[in-house]
């Protein structure tokens, strides 16, 4: 089990610590309802150090992040983020990912925790342009510190102008006396708000400056928990439930983030742009329960007669709507906001229907 460079700190202020993708990490401190309210309503801080960062440097940079990724990066100017995924040669996701673009021969490719190993190999196995790849997962830490504080707390650690940076864009930055720490307007939760990359050595130094800073606004550490409950809520995808090497972006509403574009050849181009024209049988939706139910991760969705047609990939209580909500595959037909479907909770139909998302909309 491997552990970040915050573990000890996690430990020494309570909180419940879970194994997670390989790693042990925080659950909840205080309570997961209570840290969801204080990311929506303040400032919160997420250790997401377990996520994998992955370099691509080299006169062939580009080329070969357009061939692995679905979205076009050769729109990023220096400084720019962008949310994309890799097709996985079936017209299935290995993952989804943020790319920065550093230079025009520099770019930071940023991966889920469980996904490091499997990515590095097939990013690896697609390098056919000779680009220079470099895991440099175990040397980098990474916090969110997420909420519509957030901004205005971190301005106190850098001189750099940050408050008024646009979303999914990031800087070099001396933040806390340290220099070169990229601090990118990006996150999780849908409340504003950055997420800070640097060495492990300088970890501790960061999170108690990030919380002294944040003292005034009622900062707090948050755990995975409300991390799920804010990402539902928002509609993003959980790679792992929402979106698999089963699912294609198409199916799952990530046709935003797949490019079609003469100028960029990727990973199952040709798939992707015929369930683009022609459709596709599924589709991935939000609902929100109409009966008295907790829709759940695996759960079948059935219709009104109880034959199976889809599953619930993920389900909760959403703390800030008062109401569960969920997301899952159904037929196309259903896929219609305002459609009627059913879930099945110990082998009872309840009542739920397809809503618009994001389910808040702040």
């Amino acid at each position: 089990m491997k552990k970040t460079a915050f573990c000890a700190i996690h430990e020494k202020v309570g909180a419940k610590m879970v194994p997670f993708a390989g790693f042990y990490m925080p659950v909840q401190y205080e309570g997961l309802l209570i840290e969801h309210e204080t990311v929506r309503k303040s400032l919160g801080v997420f250790d997401v150090s377990h996520m994998g960062e992955i370099w691509v440097k080299g006169p062939h940079a580009l080329e070969f992040v357009q061939w692995v990724t679905s979205n076009d990066a050769s729109v990023l100017t220096d400084g720019k983020v962008q949310y994309s995924c890799f097709p996985n040669g079936k017209g299935g996701i290995v993952d989804d990912l943020l790319v920065y673009r550093i230079n025009a021969e520099t770019y930071l490719l940023v991966v889920n925790a469980s996904n490091i190993e499997k990515d590095w190999n097939w990013i690896s196995s697609q390098n056919k342009m000779n680009a220079v790849l470099y895991n440099a997962s175990d040397e980098i830490s990474q916090l969110a510190i997420q909420g519509p504080l957030a901004l205005k707390a971190m301005q106190k650690l850098t001189d750099t102008p940050i408050m008024d940076m646009e979303y999914y864009t990031f800087k070099k930055v001396t933040f806390a006396g340290i220099k070169d720490v990229i601090f990118a307007t990006t996150g999780y939760t849908g409340a504003g708000g950055c997420e800070i990359y640097f060495a492990n050595e300088d970890a501790e130094k960061v999170w108690n400056a990030v919380f002294e800073a944040g003292a005034e606004f009622g900062i707090k550490p948050i755990g995975l928990g409300a991390r799920d409950t804010l990402r539902l809520e928002m509609g993003y995808c959980l790679y792992g439930n929402d979106i698999d090497d089963t699912t294609s972006p198409i199916e799952a509403g990530l046709g935003w983030i797949t490019k079609f574009t003469d100028a960029k050849d990727f990973i199952d181009k040709d798939v992707l742009l015929a369930q683009k024209k022609n459709g596709v049988a599924r589709k991935l939706v939000g609902f929100e329960m109409i009966d008295k139910g907790i829709a759940r991760h695996g759960y079948d969705i059935v219709d009104a007669d109880g034959k199976v047609i889809g599953v619930v990939t993920s389900g909760s209580p959403s703390p800030s709507l008062k109401i569960s909500i969920g997301m899952g595959y159904v037929p196309t037909a259903l896929a219609k906001v305002g459609s009627e479907i059913y879930i099945s909770i110990r082998d009872k139909k309840i009542l739920a229907k397809v809503v618009k998302l994001p389910f808040y909309k702040g």
